[in-house]
């Protein structure tokens, strides 16, 4: 394997494992945080609500859809972070990327109005999610890759 090639795995690797986390701490946090404030989220912290069609636990599907979503950040992250800079690419990417798939196919997928109609009440709170999830990604991103790619970060 080529020295390029293993590069590129450590990235997604760490993408992955960047956007689960994310899901898990960053994302499902700010949805506490909404929770609590009695802000319309469509459902409660850390659910272990089993989702179809396999009956995963609602967090858990969330994680692993982060973790792919990790992955596009991680081949994205140089052009983002370029433009940007790191966390606010990372809010962008967040509140463009996965914001927008969500919006535009997964709900009419689900035979749900596309955005939800874009009601007033969670319009707002859909954009916080995303780009709290994406400055999560990027912040565990930011941390990750040095310390798999063996080098210490100053």
């Amino acid at each position: 394997m080529t020295h390029i090639a293993s590069r590129a795995q450590t990235r997604f690797m760490v993408g992955f494992i960047a956007g689960f986390l994310s899901a898990l701490i960053f994302s499902s946090g700010m949805i506490a945080i909404f929770h609590a404030a009695g802000a319309a989220v469509p459902f409660a912290p850390w659910s272990m609500e089993p989702v179809p069609p396999f009956g995963v636990p609602q967090s858990l599907s969330a994680a692993f859809w982060g973790g792919l979503w990790g992955v596009v950040y991680a081949f994205l992250e140089p052009q983002f972070t370029a433009r940007l800079g790191w966390w606010s690419g990372g809010l962008v990417f967040g509140a463009v990327l996965p914001l927008s798939v969500l919006w535009f196919v997964v709900m009419p997928l689900k035979g749900l109005p596309i955005g939800g109609g874009f009601a007033l009440s969670t319009v707002p709170v859909d954009i916080v999610l995303h780009a709290v999830f994406g400055l999560g990604t990027s912040i565990i991103f930011r941390l990750g890759v040095p310390l798999l790619s063996g080098r210490s970060r100053r």
